[in-house]
């Protein structure tokens, strides 16, 4: 049966409550955007649900798209704003990327920026704040697959490699989400094959290299299978490609499986967004008990 997503979601969300409510600080979460791109509109609503209900003072900042590296260094420099989320796309091109650096790392609650996405493939998930020695920050959506595959028992729970001896295919390998997912899997001891219109590469002990493997031979080793192309010309991943066993998990609007996939594997997720916006939180809260106020 499905763990579902909202469920995981509501059990974080409980957790981080409890812990908000011994703060002594209301924390503040400011999101930034740009133009009404229709999922990074929803994503805004989630987030300030999700603020609201925890007791975390959200606001959201609409702003042309030029005027938005001042608003980030504004909010970066004010030491009521403990976390900034950016709802991307802007620009759609490495402009964005910049984007990602600006924001304060102490403030950087989507773990997007440079300073965290390099904690990540060095694999140091420790890091010494101003105030105490805390956790690293992970990107919010590449973490919440990886509660929700733990939830469903499809993913360890403990121990330093909790994924020891999985084989996990994953097709993005955006730094937003697909590498980011690859290599922390890896360092939990899979081997993921990851794919994009580039090429498939191979994914060990936090390492790429170089593969020949192809579609059809991963998928059909593949214990895990993790999806995120946002684009209908994507060739749908059939039942009959899959191993028995495997779980599979679509993150992208876009549906990437079959529909027999959805009814007929061992168990189908459809859906990520609830427990990324729960990791966001989590971070913002991470966050705050590492650096204290800034």
């Amino acid at each position: 049966m499905l763990v579902a997503p909202a469920t995981v979601a509501t059990r974080y969300r409980a957790e981080i409550r409890h812990e908000i409510r011994s703060l002594a600080t209301q924390l503040k979460v400011v999101g930034f955007l740009s133009g009404d791109y229709g999922p990074s509109l929803t994503y805004a609503e989630y987030t300030r649900s999700a603020c609201e209900e925890l007791g975390i003072a959200y606001e959201l900042r609409i702003l042309p798209r030029l005027k938005l590296e001042q608003g980030i260094r504004h909010a970066n420099a004010d030491p009521a704003v403990h976390g900034i989320m950016v709802y991307y796309p802007i620009f759609g091109n490495e402009q964005d990327r910049y984007l990602k650096d600006l924001v304060d790392f102490r403030k950087d609650i989507e773990g997007l920026s440079a300073y965290w996405i390099d904690k990540l493939y060095e694999n140091e998930r420790l890091v010494r704040g101003a105030e105490q020695a805390g956790k690293a920050v992970v990107p919010c959506t590449a973490l919440s697959i990886l509660k929700i595959l733990e939830a469903n028992g499809a993913y360890g729970a403990s121990g330093t490699r909790p994924a020891e001896g999985k084989i996990v295919t994953i097709f993005n390998r955006s730094e937003v989400v697909g590498r980011p997912l690859a290599v922390m899997m890896s360092n939990d001891g899979a081997t993921v094959f990851s794919f994009d219109e580039h090429g498939p590469l191979c994914y060990q002990e936090g390492h790429a290299e170089e593969t020949d493997v192809t579609r059809a031979a991963a998928l059909a080793q593949s214990d895990l299978v993790i999806t995120g192309v946002p684009s209908r010309a994507f060739a749908k991943i059939r039942f009959d490609e899959l191993a028995p066993h495997a779980v599979c998990l679509n993150f992208a609007t876009v549906k990437n499986f079959a529909p027999e996939v959805e009814r007929q594997a061992e168990l189908f997720i459809p859906r990520v967004g609830p427990v990324t916006v729960a990791m966001c939180m989590r971070n913002t809260l991470r966050l705050y008990r590492t650096y204290g106020a800034r």
